[in-house]
């Protein structure tokens, strides 16, 4: 007997909709009902993270050419990925009440002249992570404007979702040891992600070579730097739109 879609009303069998996808067993919503989808979506075979987590660790660049190339339902999406990564590591660190920039905020605290410049210093220190979402812009720039005819900018902006999703699962890892170290060892999870970008592009690119190597380097630090002023800007403007 065929069942109708509660949500596209077509007629079905089975346990999911060939129209839209949805199950057919759906009744009111359930705490249960709730959690499940939640689990669904994060570890289901349908967007399997740990696969996902797997590739970005033992063969980047086949996790991102197979995306690229329309293998989307076998990956953990570069967007949610990302907002995904990103909760969880301010969520482990708001428990751990660690501020990776405490010191920044301090110095520029105790400056005696609180002008818009130091305000906006301290909003970008305070929300580092908040911002993030420019670092992943200004990295897939700077990728585009060096390796302008493998991919388009909008391929490049999905490898940046995973690479800088990638960077906060670093991070995540390493902040139970580094609340505990001196501030001179708090920059390891760049250092880390230094590393990380030439071994994910150059997997990318299938190219070791030393002229390849040297310019995602260089692209590596370029972003840095655009990060920055990406993000100070953004500070700036919020900091000066809260003052009118």
């Amino acid at each position: 007997m065929d069942v109708i879609c509660r949500n596209c009303e077509s007629a079905i069998k089975g346990n999911y909709c060939n129209n839209c996808g949805q199950r057919t067993s759906i009744n009111k919503v359930t705490f249960k009902e709730t959690f499940q989808d939640f689990m669904d979506a994060v570890f289901s075979v349908s967007s399997p993270l740990l696969l996902t987590l797997k590739l970005l660790i033992v063969n980047p660049g086949k996790l991102f050419r197979e995306y690229l190339n329309g293998k989307r339902k076998a990956y953990y999406k570069p967007v949610p990925f990302f907002v995904l990564t990103t909760i969880i590591y301010m969520l482990i660190r708001a428990f751990l009440n660690y501020n990776p920039m405490e010191s920044i905020v301090a110095i520029e605290s105790t400056k005696t002249s609180q002008n818009l410049v130091n305000s906006a210093a301290i909003y970008m220190a305070k929300n580092i992570n908040s911002i993030l979402f420019t670092f992943v812009l200004s990295f897939a720039l700077v990728v585009k404007s060096f390796f302008f005819k493998k991919y388009r900018f909008a391929e490049y902006l999905a490898v940046s979702f995973y690479i800088i999703g990638f960077y906060m699962v670093i991070t995540t890892v390493l902040i139970f040891g580094l609340q505990y170290v001196s501030e001179q060892y708090k920059m390891m999870p760049f250092i880390f992600m230094f590393f990380y970008v030439v071994y994910a592009l150059t997997s990318l690119f299938q190219k070791k070579s030393i002229f390849i190597i040297i310019k995602i380097i260089l692209l590596y630090f370029i972003s840095l730097i655009l990060y920055i002023i990406l993000g100070y800007g953004l500070s700036l403007f919020i900091v000066w739109m809260k003052t009118i």
